[in-house]
């Protein structure tokens, strides 16, 4: 499959994948100042943006799959990449495999627990089925901190200091998306996330963390920690799901310092 993309800047290529939501705009918030140093290439995975479902099975590994093919049809081997959320699983995935170099995961999925996976299926799923309610009106309710702070406050530490311009692609996303129910169902009924032995990866590998994270609770880190052991951990203070909405300087700074 032909995955859509964009790329912007010049220098050492960066891979971005987004998780549920809007596809590679995702990335708005960050993906200027990372352009900036380095080639960006942002993608839309299967389903997402402008790139049409899978055929078959949706799962982490059949989404892996597709950017694995991505990677290599484009000649991106040894590519650092970025990932959010469900995307920071899949590069964790490609890890795994040896696919790719350096890799930032932020706020990565794959490592709840039993009852952690079903208070996230719980609470995510209706607020799903809410966006899509309210989906014509989400520009006028977006842009009032009190429409973000009622529609967002699963998602971000300070939904009411974000503009409605950056949370509305992601938001609008999951109302949007043809792939986002199969895609949850794949995050919440598939398998967990399998680990890298220690000297496996084929780079370094950081995992980031929002301290006030309500999606991908911070305890699981450790978790994460233990199953990636080379990895580095860092915390986002004050921030949510999204670093890139919450603090998006240091994401930045992050992502250039841990990625050649």
């Amino acid at each position: 499959m032909a995955l859509n993309h964009v790329v912007r800047g010049s220098g050492r290529p960066l891979l971005l994948v987004h998780g549920l939501g809007a596809g590679w705009r995702s990335w708005d918030p960050v993906l200027d100042e990372l352009a900036a140093s380095r080639e960006v290439i942002a993608i839309d995975l299967p389903g997402f943006g402008d790139t049409p479902p899978l055929d078959g099975e949706v799962s982490v590994a059949t989404l892996t799959d597709s950017v694995a093919d991505f990677v290599h049809q484009q000649g991106l081997d040894g590519v650092s990449t970025v990932g959010q959320s469900m995307g920071g699983r899949i590069v964790l995935e490609l890890a795994r495999r040896g696919v790719g170099g350096d890799t930032v995961a932020l706020d990565p999925g794959g490592f709840w627990s039993p009852r952690e996976l079903a208070v996230f299926g719980a609470t995510l799923r209706p607020s799903i089925a809410l966006v899509r309610v309210l989906r014509d009106r989400l520009p006028a309710l977006l842009g009032s901190p009190v429409g973000r702070t009622l529609l967002l406050a699963q998602l971000s530490a300070r939904p009411w200091a974000l503009s409605g311009e950056t949370v509305l692609p992601d938001v609008r996303g999951l109302a949007d998306s043809p792939s986002t129910g199969a895609a949850l169902d794949a995050l919440t009924k598939g398998p967990t996330q399998q680990g890298a032995p220690a000297g496996t990866a084929p780079g370094r590998v950081t995992i980031g963390w929002g301290r006030r994270d309500l999606v991908t609770v911070p305890r699981q880190a450790a978790r994460a920690k233990e199953l990636f052991p080379d990895a580095e951990l860092h915390w986002f203070e004050r921030c949510g799901h999204f670093p890139q909405w919450d603090a998006p300087d240091e994401a930045v700074r992050l992502v250039l310092d841990r990625t050649s």
